[in-house]
């Protein structure tokens, strides 16, 4: 078991889009059975490459309770659509996320309720998953991830201020900070 530390907000890794996969062998292999673990020790529902510091595109998902089949899998270079989220403002207990990138905090942010990802899996056979509720929330939010993107960077503006009073207080928004999940010690 291989548990890779999680980048922190402030990593360039996590703010450029990743980079097309080309090359399906061994290494990326052993990148997924990492991602899985390191999601799985956080612990998280979804992770990116770039999250673990590696700029391509690709993330693991898991997600399933006591009520639902476990839905477990990997996506390289997928494309996402989506139905444009529901005009409003989000609910504060329906439609709160959090990020490993930005732990232990979250937020409310409205997302599509229905998605179709396409891509392959690390075996290069094709992957078609189409999701709804918390399960498309999920695969939106890893998706953001390969594009530079996280999740606080779609909030509305009303959270700018308590973002920037988080990110100042516990120094991030710098390269190099990560946390291990193994011992969730700050790195960097």
């Amino acid at each position: 078991m291989t548990v890779r530390p999680i980048r922190i907000h402030g990593d360039p890794v996590l703010h450029e889009p990743a980079r097309i996969v080309t090359d399906f062998n061994a290494d990326l292999r052993t990148l997924v059975t990492d991602m899985f673990d390191t999601m799985d020790a956080a612990p998280g529902v979804g992770l990116a490459a770039p999250q673990v510091g590696v700029g391509l595109r690709l993330f693991v998902y898991s997600y399933g309770d006591q009520n639902d089949t476990p839905w477990r899998g990997v996506v390289v270079n997928p494309t996402l659509l989506m139905i444009p989220a529901p005009a409003g403002v989000p609910d504060d207990d329906d439609e709160s996320e959090g990020c490993l990138s930005f732990p232990g905090e979250r937020f409310p942010l409205r997302r599509s309720e229905h998605v179709i990802v396409t891509g392959v899996d690390a075996e290069e056979r094709p992957v078609r998953i189409e999701a709804d509720g918390w399960r498309a929330r999920i695969l939106q939010h890893e998706y953001d991830h390969l594009d530079g993107t996280i999740y606080i960077d779609r909030l509305d503006s009303a959270f700018d201020r308590v973002l920037m009073r988080i990110i100042r207080k516990r120094g991030w928004g710098v390269s190099g900070n990560a946390w291990n999940p193994m011992d969730e010690r700050l790195e960097g």
